[in-house]
């Protein structure tokens, strides 16, 4: 059992110290002995966890769609029922980290970072991120607008992520007024979806 933990702590170091060096030198700077020195393992290590360093970059990829993915979950239960704080907080969040944190602007938009890419394999990440993160809200959604229509409030969620994304690579304002418009247009779009079967009898 100790085994498992520690090969898991060592998973995650390499991780951690991937990402670190990623942000430092851009990916195609990394190399799997410097992320050995930083994680305070052996080149080994690295190579008996990952196997490659696309297997290291699809782990990294990976962890950066569990936190934001993560996050966003988070905020929503905080929130609670309140439709528009609960918004406000997610866009605004993620605005904030894409603004701040390149591992996860590259996740969200397939960035690339300086004059190479900051993580190979994204150009299918984002997808994926938007996938995840619109069934966070659409999950949400089921627990706060109950009786909603199902594939309105999909589509609500979906354009709501697809715009803020839009926003990360094209920003027109500040984030803050940005997330407060966004938010504002949520709310219209999910009670819009709420009120669906209504107009539907």
């Amino acid at each position: 059992m100790g085994g498992v933990r520690e090969g898991t702590r060592s998973r995650e170091m390499i991780v951690e110290a991937a990402g670190a060096l990623t942000v430092a030198t851009g990916w195609d700077g990394v190399r799997m002995g410097a992320v050995a020195r930083a994680a305070g393992v052996s080149r080994q290590t690295v190579y008996n966890e990952f196997g490659s360093k696309a297997a290291l970059a699809e782990a990294l990829a990976r962890r950066e769609i569990d936190r934001f993915v993560g996050a966003v979950r988070a905020l929503l239960r905080v929130h609670g029922h309140d439709v528009r704080a609960a918004a406000h907080a997610t866009i605004s969040h993620t605005l904030t980290e894409a603004a701040g944190d390149p591992l996860i602007r590259a996740v969200l938009t397939s960035n690339r970072g300086g004059s190479d890419e900051l993580l190979p394999f994204l150009t299918t990440r984002s997808e994926l991120v938007l996938t995840e993160a619109t069934d966070a809200l659409v999950e949400w959604a089921d627990t706060v607008l109950p009786g909603a229509d199902r594939a309105a409030v999909a589509f609500a969620t979906d354009a709501v992520v697809r715009l803020v994304i839009s926003h990360i690579v094209r920003p027109a304002a500040p984030a803050d007024q940005t997330a407060a418009a966004l938010a504002d247009l949520a709310v219209r779009l999910l009670l819009h979806a709420a009120t669906q079967d209504a107009h539907a009898a």
